[in-house]
């Protein structure tokens, strides 16, 4: 089974060995000397990580102005110079340090460097503006590049461009590309989850509207307040179901759209659908995706229960389990053969069980390919299926 879409790890990484290099360029340059309980060693690597960690926040939305803005100051400091600049390849996007005039040159100096993708070397010929207190006097200019792009340009500007700062330099504008890089797979990651999201509401069964709709009319002369209950339900059912809000819920939302739905369901199947329902208490505050179980148990009655001759019953469990609730999904139905669950989760069938794929696929996109659905099952053995949700998720904090 595999999932559609997850950041790699590699390339997290490949830039934190970035900036551990860059640590290790200004451990030697720091002097040997003890400052109360860091030596100047320590206290390089301390600082030069905690200025990569708070950059590569404000990066985290990519080479946006604002974060661009907010991150400089850190980037000098990582490079310990005296101004740099970034730029994408129509306008600078920040000057941050001394001698903020040389500014306005900045495009135009780093043009060979945006074309050729190369680092380019400014001696105080180049950068000269006659100002003679000016302690601008070189630059090193090196391309930013995005899945084998190049995006834009991190210019450092100083005394001198010594071989020491043109490797630093060019460190740190790679390790800005692989936030850039991962900015751009977490709006691919969002994309994706909201097209997810549309598919899953697309195909809400037409079958369960016009069969709950069916069954409210049934009632509509024989018992009406039964049939306002259901057609309330019915509406609070769609209405979850279509929402415009955020791509996660609580589980106590979730469970009592679950609820809905099988309340309108028992009104079609009446006795031939029984439900157990057993939720530790301490789970139900847990945050997960929107639209996570209710696939999952329309799947049960629909393919499950509905083809079996006689009673059936659907169980859902949510316990805890340490850092993780875990959530199951059983039914005692007609069952399915394996290898059509395993192309549906890889999607490779065409078939009416979206729910299943669609919520496997939804789950390894935030959470990775270790938290998926685990399925079991057989012809005529009824169907389980699993997932476990973190408590303490970063994925919903930054999605939602």
């Amino acid at each position: 089974m595999t999932g559609a879409f997850h950041l790699p790890t590699a390339l997290a990484v490949a830039a934190f060995a970035l900036v551990l290099a860059l640590a290790w360029w200004l451990v030697n340059k720091a002097r040997a000397q003890r400052r109360g309980f860091l030596s100047a060693t320590d206290r390089a690597t301390y600082e030069t990580l905690h200025s990569a960690s708070v950059a590569g926040r404000h990066l985290a939305e990519g080479l946006t102005d604002d974060g661009c803005e907010r991150a400089a100051p850190h980037l000098r400091a990582m490079l310990d110079v005296g101004a740099v600049a970034l730029c994408d390849p129509t306008a600078l996007i920040v000057w941050d340090g001394i001698g903020d005039h040389h500014a306005s040159t900045v495009l135009a100096s780093a043009r060979a460097s945006l074309e050729t993708g190369a680092t380019v070397v400014l001696r105080a010929d180049d950068v000269r503006c006659g100002l003679p207190e000016c302690e601008i006097r070189a630059a090193v200019i090196t391309p930013l590049v995005a899945d084998d792009l190049v995006i834009g340009a991190l210019a450092a500007y100083g005394r001198e461009a010594s071989a020491g700062l043109a490797r630093a330099t060019e460190e740190v504008a790679a390790w800005v590309s692989a936030q850039v890089e991962l900015a751009d797979l977490g709006r691919e990651r969002t994309r994706a989850m909201e097209a997810e999201l549309r598919a899953l509401r697309a195909q809400i069964s037409p079958h369960f509207i016009y069969n709950s709709l069916a069954a409210i009319a049934s009632f509509v002369r024989t018992d009406p307040d039964r049939a306002r209950e259901l057609l309330l339900e019915f509406a609070d059912f769609t209405r979850y179901a279509l929402r415009r809000g955020g791509a996660f819920t609580t589980l106590s939302e979730e469970l009592r759209n679950v609820e809905r739905y099988l309340v309108l369901e028992q009104a079609r199947f009446g006795e031939r659908l029984k439900i157990s329902l057993l939720v530790a208490p301490e789970v139900l505050s847990v945050t997960l995706p929107y639209l996570a179980i209710q696939p999952l148990v329309e799947n049960a009655v629909r393919h499950g229960l509905a083809a079996k001759e006689g009673p059936g019953t659907v169980t859902i469990t949510a316990s805890d389990r340490g850092g993780y609730a875990e959530i199951s999904i059983e039914d005692d139905g007609v069952g399915a053969d394996p290898e059509v669950i395993r192309k549906v989760l890889d999607d490779q069938h065409e078939g009416d069980s979206i729910g299943l794929g669609n919520v496997d696929s939804r789950l390894r996109q935030l959470y990775g390919d270790d938290v998926g659905l685990v399925v079991e099952t057989g012809p005529q053995a009824g169907m389980k299926v699993t997932f476990r949700i973190p408590k303490f998720s970063a994925a919903a904090q930054a999605t939602d």
